[in-house]
């Protein structure tokens, strides 16, 4: 392959070799599992429809409701810490607090489930 490159305003013709067989990529695991099928899985797996979940990876900073307690839609119920930045982590329905499925400084990632929520 024939490529022109111009380095300090001087223009030259360079000939680059290419090797055309494909680079075999390594798999690519999203979601907070170490490795491939048959690991550990996170917890978020096994979450019900009622669970607020993590919506990024990073460490539970803080927990702002207890078990049994009322919630409105949109109360914030717990904050993570990602990169120095908090992020809140709201109800996204009214219900009770039926259980905290998680605690302060745990490392979560994204979907994991944090606290479940019972609809009122």
């Amino acid at each position: 392959m024939k490529l022109k490159v111009t380095v300090n305003g001087i223009p030259y013709d360079v000939e680059v070799e290419t090797d055309d067989t494909p680079a075999a990529l390594p798999p690519v695991y999203i979601g907070g599992g170490s490795g491939p099928a048959g690991s550990a899985a996170p917890a978020a797996s096994s979450a019900s429809g009622n669970a607020v979940t993590a919506p990024l990876a990073g460490s539970v900073l803080r927990i702002l409701v207890d078990e049994g307690q009322s919630v409105n839609a949109g109360d914030v119920v717990a904050v993570l810490e990602a990169m120095k930045m908090e992020t809140e982590i709201t109800a996204p329905k009214a219900g009770t607090v039926a259980k905290i499925l998680t605690k302060v400084g745990a490392a979560v990632q994204g979907g994991d489930a944090l606290i479940e929520i019972d609809p009122a």
